[in-house]
């Protein structure tokens, strides 16, 4: 046991940089997704994400807007674990064929006026999957799509841009 604490104080850490970030950016964006928030839902944006089978990594970013760095709450954006407290439907995945049900059914529990954002290349385009037996595609096949953000995965700063492409669709 000696042996093994003794080499890893002899390597020291050997981790990566963290990636810089643009905080002026990220700070611009907030501040506009916060204006357009504020303007239509009255200081608050419900999303409810909808994993349709994807492979994680989207989640893994989507979850990031959540941390102490993004922060996104501060900006009026929480996630709701119901459909019908819901004003945005995040979707991210091919839509799997156990899936589509339910995906059907979460967009049609989710109260009107609301928007549909496809998160992911697997969301707007289908990915590697693609149609199958076991799969239907893009979200696009199942329910209808407002926004799309591609990337595998999208960082969260995509995702925020996303965001702010449907808040300005006018309804």
């Amino acid at each position: 046991m000696f042996r093994i604490l003794k080499q890893s104080l002899r390597t020291g850490v050997v981790t990566e940089a963290a990636p810089s970030h643009n905080d002026a950016e990220l700070e611009r964006l907030g501040i506009e997704v916060r204006r357009h928030i504020d303007a239509r839902f009255g200081g608050s944006l419900a999303i409810r994400q909808v994993d349709a089978g994807s492979c994680n990594g989207c989640e893994l970013e989507i979850h990031a807007l959540n941390n102490p760095f993004y922060d996104v709450e501060r900006f009026g954006i929480h996630f709701v674990a119901s459909p019908r407290h819901a004003d945005v439907l995040l979707v991210t995945g091919p839509v799997s064929r156990h899936m589509e049900t339910a995906l059907r059914r979460t967009w049609r529990a989710t109260p009107s006026p609301k928007f549909v954002i496809a998160a992911g290349s697997c969301a707007c385009d289908g990915g590697e999957i693609g149609v199958s037996y076991a799969s239907c595609g893009t979200i696009e096949n199942v329910i209808p799509v407002d926004v799309k953000i591609p990337g595998c995965p999208p960082s969260p700063v995509d995702l925020l841009k996303g965001l702010l492409g449907a808040l300005e669709i006018d309804r």
